[in-house]
């Protein structure tokens, strides 16, 4: 059975420690001069800059070697304390073009691992790279979640890739091939020095 097609970006599973993950995130401010449109799974950086209130600011991450990665959006809205859109509770994305500030809930802890579908072209990753390093890609969301997928080009023990192969997501439906689902941990993240892959 061919594996589906179906991005998500980055979706937090468990720890480290085999724990599942607690659902919990912090919260982060999106300035509206930001000009980039942000989904559920993005992987986000910090700015540089925070809001009036002093909430740290991210924008959406840049993929490729040596672009670290805060962590991963989970949840968005319009003040700190709501995290949903009273003016369309039906959208799940933030828009490029923003009248307003948002805020997002980011999964920023580096000890989470993470469920991501391989790109679908080139050369699929296998078992031999189970322990490397390798970057993400960046893909415009579908209106609801991440596009984001992990890219099989350049994976390799270099410490500043983005994200580290853990292994493939062992259910019936995936295996190693076109969109094979990954488990990742975030490598080259801002709160933690990277590993160079095994």
């Amino acid at each position: 059975m061919a594996n589906a097609n179906k991005p998500m970006g980055l979706s937090p599973v468990q720890y480290l420690s085999g724990a599942p993950w607690s659902g919990q995130a912090r919260v982060y401010y999106i300035a509206s001069t930001d000009v980039n449109a942000f989904a559920i799974g993005d992987p986000v950086a910090s700015s540089g800059s925070a809001d009036s209130s002093g909430v740290p600011g991210i924008t959406l991450a840049t993929a490729g070697t040596g672009n670290a990665i805060r962590g991963v959006a989970v949840g968005f809205g319009t003040k700190e304390s709501l995290m949903a859109d009273p003016s369309n509770l039906n959208t799940t994305v933030v828009p490029a073009t923003k009248t307003q500030a948002y805020y997002a809930l980011v999964v920023d802890d580096p000890s989470v691992i993470f469920e991501v579908q391989e790109i679908g072209t080139g050369t699929y990753l296998t078992a031999t790279e189970v322990g490397l390093n390798a970057n993400l890609a960046a893909a415009a969301n579908n209106g609801y979640v991440s596009g984001w997928v992990v890219d099989n080009n350049g994976e390799g023990a270099g410490s500043t890739l983005q994200v580290k192969l853990l292994g493939l997501v062992r259910r019936q439906d995936n295996a190693f091939g076109q969109y094979a689902k990954w488990l990742v941990k975030i490598n080259n993240h801002e709160l933690a020095a990277g590993t160079a892959g095994l």
